[in-house]
């Protein structure tokens, strides 16, 4: 028995944990973000392993069986070609899963670089890029994709650095926004009075202190750029046949709407909707982790 007033062992508190800790027990604690991560790694797994497990080859077609609507043999019905719906929806997820996230990365490494160099220097470093990043901001996406194609032919390379380059700015400015606040505070003038060469200041000393926007941003484009792909894809200026990817399989049978055989166009429909939904999910997770 222990004695009377004997000091008891402290249980560690929430102030005792880091912020990589309290983000992750954030992260942990919300419904929505669990919610995304669920349905964003289902659709990494049939990317990943998806080919395994569908039951018919997703490039195969059946001409004879075209059109058959959704049951037990074909789960999805087939398509005007004959192919199973449902394997090409769960191998579809793959080219999609490929494409966007390399997109988002490509438009985060470009934005975040824009936006340090812009909030940093300022002035008529500032003006200069901003301006252009804005005039690049006011083309559509479908036209800056119809010059790629004409520059660079189609193919997923000319996708990712379509949709990278189109997002980049929407990062940069972020970025630019966080550094300006940043580049008042006193580890700044430290490094400036130590000497540090500028690159060294912003990649160094701001940059991971603005690593929380980023990290938002990207999650939030991520689904932007999901989407992006698909209409692409749809538009002929993507991913090209005969590969099963959902905005290419829409774009192929859309017009057997009219005919009733909707379950050609649904279901990757339904897939590209809830992939998006999932990264949304996470990224509004993320934020809120990171606002606590």
């Amino acid at each position: 028995m222990s004695a009377i007033g004997a000091k008891q062992p402290e249980l560690p508190s929430s102030s005792t944990r880091g912020p990589v800790a309290e983000v992750l027990v954030s992260l942990s604690l919300s419904g929505s973000f669990l919610t995304g991560l669920v349905i964003v790694a289902f659709w990494v797994f049939c990317a990943l392993f998806g080919e395994h497990f569908t039951p018919y080859d997703p490039l195969a077609d059946d001409i004879i069986n075209s059109l058959m609507p959704p049951s037990a043999e074909h789960w999805f019905g087939t398509d005007q070609l004959g192919r199973d719906v449902f394997s090409r929806v769960i191998v579809g997820s793959r080219d999609i899963l490929t494409v966007a996230p390399l997109a988002t990365l490509l438009a985060t490494v470009a934005g975040t670089t824009l936006g340090l160099f812009t909030g940093y220097f300022r002035g008529l470093v500032d003006d200069i890029i901003s301006r252009v990043l804005e005039a690049f901001m006011a083309i559509p996406v479908v036209i800056v994709a119809l010059l790629a194609i004409v520059a660079l032919g189609t193919s997923k390379s000319t996708v990712i650095i379509v949709i990278g380059l189109s997002f980049s700015p929407i990062i940069a400015r972020t970025v630019r926004s966080a550094v300006l606040s940043e580049r008042e505070l006193d580890y700044v003038a430290a490094a400036q009075l130590r000497r540090e060469s500028a690159l060294h200041t912003m990649f160094v000393e701001i940059l991971p202190n603005v690593v929380p926007p980023i990290l938002v941003e990207t999650t939030v484009r991520l689904g932007y750029a999901i989407f992006a792909v698909a209409t692409l894809s749809f538009m002929g200026f993507g991913i090209q046949p005969p590969s099963p990817d959902w905005g290419l399989s829409i774009s192929s049978n859309y017009g057997m709407i009219a005919g009733g055989f909707w379950w050609t166009v649904l279901f990757d429909a339904l897939a590209i909707a809830s992939l998006v939904v999932g990264v949304n999910l996470v990224a509004d997770g993320v934020q809120g982790a990171l606002n606590d």
